[in-house]
């Protein structure tokens, strides 16, 4: 791998356990200014306070989310976008390149690709285009990998998710995300056959925090590397709570039980 890939995963990925907790803030793009990014700052400040290895989303996260204070937290700029009130929204298109990232300061760069939609081929190409302008530069990158279209039964079957994960490996991401399957033996197929670090979505807001911290548990048994979890984050009741909650397992290999105690402590 490129040294310059190299130094720049270290700084969104644990050194240590090789892991990653990733807090993704590109939703005001897709959906506005939605509760807990009104201030993109003060959350920033929260899961990074937590332990979040990174954050995610687009030039509005540095313009108007970086603090210059508290704890350090790795960047992650969003490349692609498309809005809820477009006629396609499972149509993303580039709306930034590799180079505006490095100048931004950037740690890493994203990706969004809807496998199956009507305009996969296009998402695909700018996938391909953008991780041959990562190699050049030494810069990351994550791509966001869903299954959504006509073809596809099911988000969350584990024969589109591991198929998903094994385009992002073959066009060149150093880290791929995913949806979780739903138990750690069909989530272990998906990292079996993917040869780069997986890391599992977040999805919309779950009911409770068991239900959430179970999730990760399960994925961490299955060996995922780790978790991009949004809106479960930022709309907690305590983001910095959460996250170091979901730390408790993601870099402590802890449980569901031990971390849920642990959040309800308030440790």
């Amino acid at each position: 791998m490129l040294m310059g890939k190299q130094v720049r995963l270290e700084r969104v990925m644990e050194r240590q356990t090789r892991r990653t907790i990733i807090v993704p803030m590109d939703h005001g793009v897709t959906v506005g200014p939605i509760h807990g990014l009104i201030d993109m700052a003060a959350t920033v400040n929260e899961v990074a306070d937590g332990g979040a290895n990174a954050v995610l989303g687009h030039l509005g996260l540095p313009f108007y989310g970086h603090r210059g204070y508290g704890k350090d937290v790795g960047l992650i700029l969003h490349l692609s976008a498309s809005t809820s009130l477009a006629p396609d929204p499972n149509r993303k298109v580039l709306v930034n390149n590799v180079e505006t990232a490095l100048k931004m300061g950037a740690d890493a760069v994203s990706v969004h690709i809807n496998l199956g939609a009507d305009t996969e081929w296009e998402m695909l190409e700018c996938l391909g285009e953008v991780s041959v302008r990562c190699l050049e530069w030494g810069m990351p990158l994550l791509a966001m990998m869903y299954c959504r279209g006509k073809k596809v039964k099911s988000e969350f079957d584990v024969s589109a998710v591991k198929h998903a994960a094994r385009v992002a490996a073959e066009l060149g991401a150093d880290i791929v995300k995913v949806n979780y399957t739903g138990s750690p033996e069909s989530f272990a197929e998906v990292v079996a056959g993917c040869p780069i670090p997986v890391v599992i979505a977040g999805g919309e807001k779950m009911e409770s925090d068991e239900e959430l911290l179970r999730m990760v548990e399960g994925a961490i048994k299955a060996g995922s590397a780790g978790v991009s979890i949004g809106r479960n984050v930022f709309q907690h009741d305590s983001p910095a709570g959460i996250v170091r909650a979901i730390s408790h397992i993601v870099h402590g290999n802890g449980t569901a039980e031990e971390a849920l105690d642990f959040l309800r402590q308030g440790a």
